[in-house]
C-alpha cells in the first residue's frame, strides 16, 4: 500500500507541460525526483501541495486528495529560495503554522527544533540578516513545525556553499529519520540523489522516464535517453561485442583495462590507437580510438607510473561481460 500516489497527473503551464506523471511513495521513504533544470520537478512538488489544477489523480493513504485545498494536505514545503516571511523574525517564521492549525505539543516541538537545528542564537534575528545556510534551517524548522505528513524539498542545497554540501546532506538525512518523515526531494545533482534517496524518479521534459530503487536507477538506465542524462560513457551498439545490431551497451571508464600487449585477461579485448592522454590529479583520462568508436578510459596513476604513449600509438583495451551495461 503506497502512502502517496500520483496517477496520470498532467497539466500545462504556458509552453511547458507535465505529461502522465505516475509514481508511488511509501511511508517513511526518502524519494528523490531527479532531472535537469526546467524538466518539471518543482511543478510536480507544487501539484502534490495543491498549488496547480491538473488532470489525473492524487491519493494519500488511499484517499483521493486531488481537490483537497493546500492548507488541508498536511505537507511541508521548503522552496529553493526558502520563501521566508521577511516581515517576521526567525521565531515567528517557525511558529507560523500555529496561526491556522492546532500544533500538538507545540512548546516542546519548538524547543526540540531550535536545539536540533542550532537556532538558539538567531531566534530574534530578521530574515534579511541570515546566511543561506541559516535560512535553510529556518525554512526546514517552519515546515516541520507544521507537523506535515509529507516534507517537500525543492533544490534544498542550491544556495549552500559546496564546502558544506556533505554536512547538509547528512543533516537532511538525520532530520528525515528523527521526525519520521516521508520526504520528496527535488534535485539535478546525482550525488545528492545517490546519498539521500531510497527511491528515485527521473524526469525529462515533463515526463517520468524511470522510477526505482537508487542503485538500479543510477546503474541500470531504462533507455538511451536516461543513460545520456546520467552521464554514462562509452555508449555503443552491441554489434561491437559480436551481438545483433540495434541493442546498445555502455561500459564504465573505470572498468576498462589498458596494456601495450595483447595479453589482457578480459572477455572482450580490442586493439586501438591512442588519441589523447590527460593527467588529472590522481588519474589519467585516455581517449582511445577503436575503429570508428572512441573509448573514454580512466586509469589510476599508481597503476600507470607515466602515460608516455604517443598519439597514434597502438595499444589494447579490455573489459569483462559482467561490467557491460545493456541499455
Amino acid at each position: 500500500m503506497s502512502f502517496l500516489s500520483l496517477q496520470s497527473l498532467s497539466l500545462k503551464l504556458g509552453d511547458f507541460a507535465l505529461r502522465d506523471i505516475s509514481f508511488a511513495v511509501n511511508e517513511g521513504e526518502y524519494f528523490v525526483i531527479l532531472g535537469h533544470s526546467g524538466a518539471g520537478k518543482t511543478v510536480i512538488l507544487e501539484s502534490i501541495a495543491g498549488l496547480h489544477k491538473h488532470k489525473g489523480k492524487l491519493f494519500f493513504n488511499d484517499e483521493e486528495i486531488t481537490l483537497v485545498p493546500p492548507e488541508n494536505r498536511s505537507v511541508g514545503f521548503v522552496y529553493q529560495d526558502f520563501a521566508l516571511f521577511a516581515n517576521m523574525n526567525v521565531k515567528d517564521n517557525i511558529l507560523y503554522a500555529s496561526r491556522y492549525k492546532k500544533i500538538e505539543n507545540h512548546t516542546q516541538l519548538l524547543a526540540d527544533l531550535v536545539e536540533f537545528l542550532g537556532l538558539e542564537k538567531i531566534l530574534a534575528r530578521k530574515i534579511e540578516n541570515l546566511s543561506g545556510g541559516e535560512k535553510q534551517r529556518v525554512a526546514i524548522a517552519r515546515a516541520i513545525f507544521s507537523q506535515p505528513k509529507i516534507l517537500l524539498l525543492d533544490e534544498p542545497l542550491s544556495a549552500i556553499d559546496p564546502t558544506f554540501r556533505n554536512a547538509i546532506m547528512k543533516f537532511l538525512k538525520d532530520i528525515h529519520k528523527k521526525y519520521k518523515l516521508t520526504t520528496l526531494h527535488v534535485t539535478h545533482n546525482f550525488r545528492e540523489a545517490s546519498y539521500l534517496a531510497d527511491k528515485i524518479a527521473i524526469v525529462i521534459d515533463g515526463t517520468v522516464v524511470q522510477v526505482g530503487d537508487t542503485n538500479s536507477v543510477l546503474s541500470k538506465p531504462a533507455n538511451l535517453k536516461v543513460a545520456e542524462f546520467l552521464g554514462f560513457k562509452n555508449i555503443f551498439d552491441a554489434s561491437l561485442l559480436g551481438e545483433q545490431k540495434g541493442r546498445m551497451f555502455s561500459i564504465d571508464p573505470n572498468e576498462i583495462l589498458v596494456s601495450s600487449k595483447d595479453n589482457l585477461p578480459c572477455d572482450f579485448v580490442f586493439s586501438g590507437l591512442m588519441d589523447e592522454c590527460m593527467g588529472i590529479v590522481d588519474h589519467f583520462k585516455l581517449y582511445v580510438d577503436v575503429g570508428e568508436h572512441q573509448f573514454f578510459i580512466k586509469v589510476l596513476k599508481r597503476d600507470h607510473a607515466n602515460c608516455s604513449i604517443d598519439k597514434g600509438e597502438k595499444l589494447y583495451i579490455g573489459f569483462d561481460k559482467k561490467d557491460v551495461n545493456y541499455i
